[in-house]
């Protein structure tokens, strides 16, 4: 996060060595399979969009630009987008 300002560098900003951003787009009407491996140790910032996380049990929770979620330990099956514009994830993670 920018000091003092509350949200995350924008993209193609480097971060001090110990981190690494990643942003992951999730088109429209597309799901991205839920790898725990991926998200471990990420804070994820929606920055656009929205996203719904599909647990294994087929329950979804939506979220929408400035949530920021924590994936680590949810029993997720996907990340899905029902919306109508590309959904835009931000991930600050621990090298």
């Amino acid at each position: 996060m920018d000091a003092g300002s509350g949200r995350m560098p924008p993209i193609g900003r480097r971060l001090p060595p110990p981190f690494r951003l990643r942003a992951v787009v999730v088109a429209p009407g597309e799901a991205l399979a839920f790898d725990e491996a991926e998200w471990r140790d990420a804070l994820v910032v929606v920055e656009q969009g929205e996203i719904e996380l599909e647990c294994v049990g087929g329950s979804r929770e939506r979220f929408g630009r400035g949530d920021v979620l924590w994936l680590a330990g949810l029993p997720l099956r996907a990340l899905r987008n029902s919306g109508l514009e590309a959904a835009l994830l931000v991930a600050v993670s621990r090298r």
